[in-house]
């Protein structure tokens, strides 16, 4: 049974604390409240993401899969994620590689109409 919610949030600052409230609500409804930590840390790097380097409205969806919890966020960019690597003392940079040690699976695609960042989290039991 995969059940799936969806919300848009516009390109700005504000949007990540509204990513948030939304994640905590939807995790609850769709009875993976115990992934609610590690989701908020995700979609806030990456909601955050979206709205410095894209300026675009974000779209995120939240789904309850067979194994767990997949999030995806998207915008109109067509550039890939990068991972770069900057120095302890850097105030940002280190969004991709929190997805990476955090996340038990993600990606991207890009399509004619902008981008999405994916991952997954596994159901704990």
């Amino acid at each position: 049974m995969v059940t799936v919610l969806h919300t848009t949030l516009p390109a700005e600052p504000l949007s990540a604390r509204q990513a948030r409230r939304f994640v905590t609500s939807a995790l609850s409804e769709i009875g993976l409240p115990e992934l609610t930590d590690t989701a908020l840390i995700l979609v806030s790097e990456l909601v955050t993401n979206a709205v410095l380097h894209a300026r675009s409205e974000v779209t995120l969806t939240v789904a309850r899969t067979d194994d767990g919890l997949r999030m995806e966020v998207g915008d109109h960019s067509s550039l890939g994620p990068s991972m770069r690597h900057y120095s302890a003392e850097a105030a940002t940079g280190r969004g991709l590689v929190l997805v990476e040690s955090l996340a038990d699976a993600w990606g991207s695609d890009i399509g004619p109409s902008g981008k999405t960042v994916w991952f997954e989290l596994a159901a704990v039991a």
